[in-house]
């Protein structure tokens, strides 16, 4: 598994598709199915905070998992979405350790942390 992050709009899907083949129909946004890329891993988490070691398992078996940056500025007032933010970067923790590799865009333009 690939995992894909970095900030809103920086370009982690075209850079999915250009650089590993997939088109739009592959990938599903914020949503487990049988399609081999997930994006807007986020929004999949603000969905089930507390089950993120349930969704673990099925991220697992995708090819590429992309997730927006969330540990960057302002501090959430909400205590869910503080859980919701903490939640995304626990996450993100536990496939980036299980990620062949780890791949961050800024603005456009990939950096390999891992792999």
């Amino acid at each position: 598994m690939i995992l894909i992050i970095g900030g809103s709009s920086a370009g982690k899907r075209e850079y999915a598709m250009a650089e590993y083949g997939f088109a739009e129909a592959d990938m599903a946004d914020a949503v487990l199915d049988d399609r081999p890329v997930i994006y807007n891993l986020q929004d999949l988490t603000a969905r089930y905070p507390s089950d993120i070691q349930l969704l673990l398992p099925e991220l697992l078996k995708k090819q590429i998992v992309i997730c927006n940056e969330v540990g960057s500025g302002i501090i959430p007032i909400l205590p869910l979405e503080r859980e919701i933010r903490e939640s995304t970067g626990r996450l993100c923790i536990m496939l980036a350790q299980h990620a062949e590799k780890v791949i961050r865009l800024y603005s456009g333009i990939p950096a390999v942390i891992k792999g």
